[in-house]
């Protein structure tokens, strides 16, 4: 038998993974359960409560089973704005998960003034956009009516992801302060949810998660199909474990996670950052009561946009073929693709645009369309590591997540942001929130020491000066302009 057994979930968009790790955060096994989601309205995006449950589920159950030692810790980290309701007394959900890409909250914020949206971004950090969580609560609140009779026989719960998990599995009804900033109910420095905030929505403050730490004793997971209970000693959102899994867990360290979408955060230190207009001031993990910030900023739709134009355009069977077919062409030729299929966000905060192709002739083929895509992702991206940079400067961007395995992409990357890439495990998040509950656990002396555990495995160098590639900056932004004018 091995030694203590630490214990990863990541409930991600479209899947749950699980691993094992030992006290190096090495993997030792790994389990993974894919998850439906499903588009039943123009804008509206959901998933299955219990498809979610039964594969968290699932995936704890088969790494239990014959484990090479016991489990001393677990996190669990999740999709961080995607919301639900469900009834305290059954635990039985009373709405689909609204994932974080749905857009029926648009009508819920079009009510509010000029007054109200400077008020809520100046309390809350977030501008008035439906991928945050409260538009999508207060649009449950007002329009579904197994919540409205729930609320009605005072057994109404409404939250994350996290908090329905971690109340169906014996952790209770609570959130972390992670999450908690992600909805925009919160007000960044305070321990919990911000009255105004509540008022202003619709929320009733009784239906929702206490907030609590991130790291350290946090109750325990238990399932009759699981053979013993697991210690949960980290409970934060995906983007934050992996800016722990890439090692940025000291100020000034940058990561950006390629998946569903794209998610940059830069570590920012114990002080509320000021991010200027383009970027979200967002809680990286409590401690003891004691927040760390990060700077946020999100591509809504990368792998997403890639596997679009595989399944509806058919420029390639798969994304990875994808990458393959772009590798095969010196350039776009001139095509441009701009990934907006959920609008756009940082630093442009559009989330009525839509994605569009562009800059197309006679001589475009698809492996020019291809390399547009692969373009487009990696000048999105560039977008935030411009805003971050007004901020504090940014020395190395370290990446992770399925999309780091096109090598392509890598060294577009790199030359649109003109620092070195450096590619960490592409499991960075379930590495990250491992790593988040060693140290919860005690096994790490701080979450400073995961840092040395995660090491880069591949280095990738910019190529271009600064002038070509400042210049091809603008005519991206001047692109991401005139596109933005399509509706």
């Amino acid at each position: 038998m091995s030694g203590p057994l630490i214990l990863g979930i990541d409930e991600g968009t479209t899947a749950v993974k699980a691993a094992l790790f030992d006290e190096r955060l090495q993997p030792l096994r790994t389990a993974r359960r894919v998850v439906g989601v499903r588009h039943p309205q123009p804008g509206w995006v959901e998933k299955d409560p219990l498809e979610i449950l039964s594969a968290v589920v699932d995936v704890v159950a088969e790494l239990l089973a014959d484990a090479p030692g016991d489990v001393v810790a677990c996190g669990l980290d999740h999709e961080g704005e995607s919301v639900l309701a469900w009834d305290a007394e059954t635990g039985d959900p009373l709405t689909p998960v609204v994932v974080w890409q749905d857009k029926r909250s648009e009508t819920v914020l079009a009510g509010f003034s000029d007054a109200d949206a400077a008020e809520i971004r100046r309390r809350s950090g977030l501008p008035l956009d439906p991928y945050f969580s409260a538009g999508k609560l207060a649009w449950l609140v007002r329009h579904d009516d197994a919540v409205a009779q729930a609320r009605t026989r005072g057994t109404l719960r409404m939250g994350n992801v996290d908090a329905f998990l971690c109340d169906r599995l014996g952790a209770g009804f609570v959130t972390d302060a992670s999450t908690a900033s992600r909805t925009q109910l919160h007000q960044l420095g305070t321990p919990g949810w911000d009255q105004w905030l509540l008022e202003r929505f619709g929320v009733p403050e009784d239906v929702l998660p206490a907030v609590g730490d991130s790291v350290g004793a946090l109750g325990v997971l238990r399932h009759e199909r699981w053979p013993t209970e697991l210690p949960l000693t980290a409970r934060v959102c995906d983007q934050q474990a992996a800016l722990a899994g890439s090692g940025c867990v000291t100020p000034g360290s940058v990561k950006a996670t390629y998946g569903t979408g794209v998610f940059v955060l830069a570590h920012a230190g114990e002080t509320v950052p000021d991010p200027g207009p383009g970027l979200l001031p967002t809680v990286a993990w409590r401690v003891g009561g004691r927040d760390t910030y990060a700077l946020d900023g999100g591509v809504f739709a990368a792998g997403a946009m890639l596997e679009w134009l595989c399944a509806e355009l058919g420029i390639a069977a798969s994304p990875s073929e994808l990458g393959e077919l772009a590798r095969t062409v010196p350039d776009a030729r001139g095509a441009r693709v701009l990934p907006a299929l959920a609008g756009l966000g940082a630093p442009w905060w559009d989330p009525a645009a839509r994605a569009v192709l562009a800059g197309i002739d006679g001589g475009t083929t698809r492996a020019h369309l291809a390399r547009a895509a692969l373009d487009g992702i990696a000048w999105r991206v560039a977008d935030i590591v411009a805003e971050i940079r007004r901020a504090l400067p940014v020395d190395v961007l370290r990446v992770d997540g399925g999309l780091t395995n096109e090598p392509l992409l890598l060294e577009l990357q790199a030359a649109a942001i003109g620092v070195p890439v450096e590619a960490a495990a592409a499991d960075a998040t379930v590495a990250g929130v491992a790593g988040l509950a060693a140290a919860g656990a005690g096994l790490l002396g701080s979450i400073e020491d995961i840092a040395p555990l995660v090491p880069a495995e591949r280095r990738v160098m910019p190529i271009g000066d600064d002038g070509d590639r400042e210049a091809a900056h603008e005519r991206w932004r001047t692109f991401v302009r005139g596109a933005g004018a399509l509706r």
